[in-house]
């Protein structure tokens, strides 16, 4: 591994002044659970001569409910959401979606914001410099998708744009699902994305000087339904092939309100809105179910390894709304 320096910073402020000031020559460390990855694989285009440990900066790891809902530390572990009562209780989407990601040896370093900016784990885009010299892509800045031609099991099957790579990230599933909120600083001030907002086919919409510091989640419904669903390789550590994660509201058998997110099949959570609007006043039968799987996947367009991808979506939308019939 190539040296640098590294910094504990002792404010938000100062972290983001220190960003704004290295520009691309400087990273953040809060778990480390991705940085290490790729600064010990040497992936990453450009390598890093400062590194600025925002673990260092207090209150930034508490998890806070009310009667609007739950505020969350970008610092927060994804072990504390996995532990938190109150998730557990009123958003257990959420900690569904924490508890399927990686290990406990991940999940007690691994945080919500370092979950949420993750890079992906595009096995082009991850490739080591050790075998070969890394492999430049239209997401490190010069080069074509090479998962076009390539190797694309894993890849999008929504939205691909110039990179083809999916968000890794489980509890942005479920945070989609759930019409969360990622607050972001930065020297500008402060500013609110919806999580489905948060994501774009060539990175993520933080700017290079700003940090997550804030996820907000509205409170649902009292008598609502929630599940999250992840299929993978290896259940006990792999990221998802195509994960779901549903919030729906039943009154007297119909669906009163409904939120149904793909994830690993886009470059964000990708929200099945073709789906939403038929199920809205219909009962959960057999025949909507079905019906709304098959458009919870309208619109897709497979790459030439990938349509699998499709049928396992559909299946797994089919099983999260028949559980919310039991």
């Amino acid at each position: 591994m190539k040296p640098f320096r590294h910094m504990n910073a002792r404010s938000l402020s100062q972290a983001t002044e220190l960003l704004a000031e290295h520009g691309d020559k400087a990273c953040l460390l809060a778990g480390g659970t991705d940085l290490l990855g790729l600064l010990k694989t040497k992936a990453a285009p450009i390598w890093p001569e400062l590194v600025i440990n925002i673990k260092s900066i207090p209150g930034l790891n508490t998890i806070q409910g009310d009667e609007a809902g739950l505020r969350i530390g970008g610092m927060a572990k994804l072990a504390d959401i996995i532990d938190s009562p109150e998730v557990k209780k009123d958003f257990p989407v959420l900690a569904e979606a924490a508890l399927s990601v990686a290990t406990p040896q991940i999940r007690y370093m691994g945080t919500m914001g370092g979950n949420l900016a993750q890079e992906t784990r595009c096995w082009y885009y991850r490739y080591p410099h050790e075998i070969g010299g890394r492999i430049m892509c239209r997401r490190k800045g010069e080069g074509p998708c090479l998962a076009v031609t390539g190797d694309n099991r894993y890849h999008a099957i929504f939205c691909g744009k110039r990179c083809f790579s999916v968000c890794p990230s489980d509890t942005a599933v479920a945070l989609a699902a759930l019409d969360g909120q990622i607050q972001i600083a930065g020297p500008r001030g402060e500013r609110l994305l919806d999580v489905l907002d948060f994501y774009h086919p060539l990175r993520n919409a933080l700017a290079p000087d700003e940090i997550i510091t804030e996820i907000r989640v509205p409170r649902p419904h009292a008598e609502n339904c929630q599940v999250f669903m992840k299929h993978r390789v290896r259940e006990s550590i792999d990221f998802a092939v195509v994960s779901v994660g549903l919030v729906m509201v039943l009154k007297q058998g119909s669906c009163d309100f409904v939120r149904i997110v793909l994830g690993a099949v886009a470059p964000g959570p990708h929200r099945a809105l073709k789906a939403e609007a038929y199920l809205e006043g219909k009962s959960l039968n057999g025949e909507n179910i079905s019906a709304a799987a098959e458009l919870a996947v309208a619109g897709a367009v497979p790459l030439s390894r990938n349509a699998y991808k499709i049928e396992l979506a559909k299946t797994l939308v089919k099983r999260a709304l028949v559980a919310c019939t039991k």
